[in-house]
């Protein structure tokens, strides 16, 4: 019984480190690289555990490449992976451009793809091209009518410019800026409905795909309405805004009349009040002249009864002036 079971214990410990052994070295993926015919080492395939490079992600594309006769090292794939790249798309894109014959080099490819743009994309792109439709571009003619124009934009990836060019955000602004400026520049809306393509033209000869990372095959006009009469809202709203500027001042001129008024009725009253003051002197003069004998008890006599007489005329005067009102009353 106990050798039986030292032998038991002896063949269990071996299938152990058996299977530890096949699942840190990729022996199946080592057998199927040399199936297809790629020379790779089990002992690269280890240093890539070591190193925490997944060896399907180098192997897989690796026997694509080689496969489609595209001579690419293991250090490089493994590099470009370690460096943050995508392998497997890289290698698609380098089959791609191969079978399209666009010239494209792994390092041109890895690039591309390092920068964060999808080289794989960009190669699609180059044999078919995109169209990009721009939102709609609202300008104004020289006439004032406000045109709106939409326009699909052909473009083709350039490879050599991927890497550091513009994308497509800066193509739809650029042709956006052209549609303005040669809008802008007719003189009037119905020459811009009558020839679309004016537009195109124009927007084409700029040159737009200057630093960009396309070429732009062609421009086309998709549609063009007619929208506000700009130049007649501008000039209602000047004409507004006047209205309210002379409606300003002449409220301005109306507060100051009125204020003057105010300071008018304010004097008014200042100069009866004086005139109030002036007429209470009036008794204490009489009496400080009769005291000092300037006045004559006679004289202030006469003064009060001629005082009285002018009172009996005024009032006289007064009766006389409502009957002649009454009378015309009447006869109304």
């Amino acid at each position: 019984m106990g050798p039986a079971i030292g032998l038991l214990l002896i063949i269990a410990l071996i299938f152990i480190a058996l299977a530890i052994v096949l699942s840190f070295v990729p022996l199946g993926l080592w057998i199927s690289a040399l199936a297809a015919g790629v020379k790779i080492g089990i002992f690269n395939l280890i240093g890539m555990r070591l190193r925490r490079v997944p060896p399907n992600n180098i192997v897989n594309p690796l026997i694509k490449a080689i496969k489609a006769g595209i001579d690419v090292g293991v250090d490089k794939l493994e590099a470009h992976y370690l460096a943050g790249g995508n392998v497997d798309r890289v290698v698609n894109a380098l089959i791609a451009a191969q079978r399209a014959e666009i010239p494209l080099t792994f390092e041109r490819a890895a690039a591309i793809d390092l920068a964060g743009r999808n080289v794989l994309e960009a190669v699609q792109m180059s044999v078919n091209p995109k169209v990009i439709e721009t939102p709609v571009v609202a300008a104004v003619a020289k006439d004032g009518i406000e045109v709106k124009a939409k326009a699909r934009v052909t473009v083709r990836a350039n490879i050599d410019r991927l890497v550091g060019g513009a994308g497509e955000e800066t193509i739809i602004a650029r042709v956006g800026e052209g549609i303005v400026t040669t809008v802008g520049s007719a003189e009037s809306h119905k020459a811009v409905l009558e020839n679309p393509d004016l537009i195109s033209r124009t927007v084409l000869n700029k040159g737009l795909d200057s630093g960009t990372a396309f070429e732009i095959l062609s421009i086309d006009i998709a549609d063009v309405d007619v929208g506000r009469n700009i130049g007649a809202q501008l000039q209602t709203d000047q004409a507004e805004a006047d209205k309210r500027i002379a409606q300003a001042r002449a409220e301005e001129r109306r507060a100051m009349a009125v204020a003057k008024e105010q300071e008018m009725k304010a004097m008014v009253q200042e100069m009866r009040a004086k005139v109030v003051e002036a007429e209470a002197d009036v008794p204490k003069a009489l009496a400080e002249a009769l005291r000092q004998g300037k006045l004559g008890v006679m004289d202030y006599y006469n003064m009060k009864n001629v005082m009285a007489d002018t009172q009996m005329r005024d009032s006289i005067s007064k009766l006389g002036q409502k009957g002649e009102n009454a009378d015309k009353q009447n006869k109304e």
